[in-house]
């Protein structure tokens, strides 16, 4: 595969900002808001964003993780084992806004998955998502409220987020499949 870097450090620290600020603007502050990071990498950036939205605002909003594995509509679909994460949200999410974070939004089941896990926990007054890479290519009628990049793709590439805490790198980048135009052959 050949990768084209599409993001780098300064330019997803740049779109978190970003991020926050609208965050914070949609909601007039962030009093009411919890972030719930969707497991694995969206967790992370909600963790950027509280920070961020304290720096702000003064006062971080509450952070989850959400695991989502068992709520997904291809579980068991997969050859493979699927790799399950804690849930964990301290707080009552009931009559809060809860804004999910991810990495990528493709198809837009996972955010629906995200949806009927949160709603399990309890029944926010109002869900919104923020995305660092929207990739399109839906499938449900799933929008996000804040997106760090809109990337037009085709459905055989691949978009693969790096983040420090987990690979060592702030880095977005594009994957072709070997073989492809501008891939190796």
């Amino acid at each position: 595969m050949s990768a084209t870097r599409i993001l780098d450090e300064d330019e997803i620290r740049r779109a978190v900002t970003r991020i926050a600020h609208e965050i914070v603007e949609r909601n007039h502050g962030a009093e009411d808001v919890v972030l719930v990071g969707i497991a694995n990498r969206g967790d992370d950036l909600a963790r950027r964003l509280a920070r961020e939205i304290e720096r702000i605002e003064g006062q971080a909003p509450p952070v989850g993780v959400l695991d989502i594995t068992f709520y997904r509509d291809d579980i068991g679909m997969r050859a493979e084992a699927p790799e399950v994460h804690e849930t964990r949200i301290d707080v009552d999410i009931t009559g809060r806004v809860v804004v999910l974070v991810d990495d990528v939004l493709y198809t837009g089941r996972t955010i629906r998955a995200a949806m009927d896990a949160l709603v399990d926990l309890g029944r926010p007054r109002a869900i919104q998502l923020a995305v660092l890479v929207d990739r399109g290519h839906r499938e449900l009628p799933i929008r996000a409220d804040s997106v760090g990049k809109n990337v037009p793709t085709r459905r055989d590439e691949v978009v693969r987020v790096c983040l420090r805490e987990l690979d060592g790198e702030d880095a977005v980048y594009v994957e072709e499949p070997a073989g492809e135009p501008g891939g190796s052959a």
